[in-house]
């Protein structure tokens, strides 16, 4: 077997174990851990599709702001077992049914991937930094800079909106 089917293999087996891990754990900040790992066995394929810049935008979003956001979350929510009220056994049943026919799309999707046609030849320079940079500040400067101007001036306006107003108060 080849480096790279082994490594595949493996962040798979990862990202799957980490994902039933995040649904089956009973404690909260147990599956947000769990939640961390399968992001980061996730940019583990991005890295094995030859694409770094998702790769690292992956970890920085997903697992830095997004798990901090449900970090903080969880300790404001102050989730105990004695608040938690126990979820009725239609919805446990109505769980399990969506959850049958998710698996049954699944395999129907699966099946049909067979026959798809895989490219023969791979352009490795597709997902590297440097190609998305020239693309960006070449073919797209034009919408990349209004995206950063128009962003830019969103910031200045949360700014503005959330600085207090002392002529007001006084």
């Amino acid at each position: 077997m080849s480096l790279t089917l082994i490594a595949f293999l493996f962040l798979s087996l990862v990202a799957v174990f980490c994902g039933l891990m995040t649904v089956l754990s009973k404690n909260p900040i147990h599956s947000v851990i769990y939640l961390i790992g399968c992001f980061f066995a996730i940019a583990g394929h991005y890295l094995l599709l030859n694409a770094q810049f998702l790769a690292v935008v992956h970890i920085i979003v997903y697992a830095g702001a997004i798990m901090v956001l449900f970090l903080f979350t969880l300790m404001l929510m102050n989730l105990n077992k004695e608040s938690e009220k126990h979820k009725a056994a239609i919805a446990r049943i109505g769980a399990v049914i969506a959850a049958g026919a998710m698996m049954l799309v699944l395999v129907a999707v699966l099946k049909r991937a067979d026959s798809l046609a895989i490219p023969s030849t791979q352009n490795i320079a597709i997902g590297t930094i440097e190609n998305l940079g020239r693309v960006l500040l070449n073919e797209y400067l034009f919408p990349f800079e209004f995206a950063s101007v128009l962003l830019l001036s969103a910031m200045i306006g949360a700014v503005l909106l959330a600085k207090k107003d002392h002529q007001k108060a006084a």
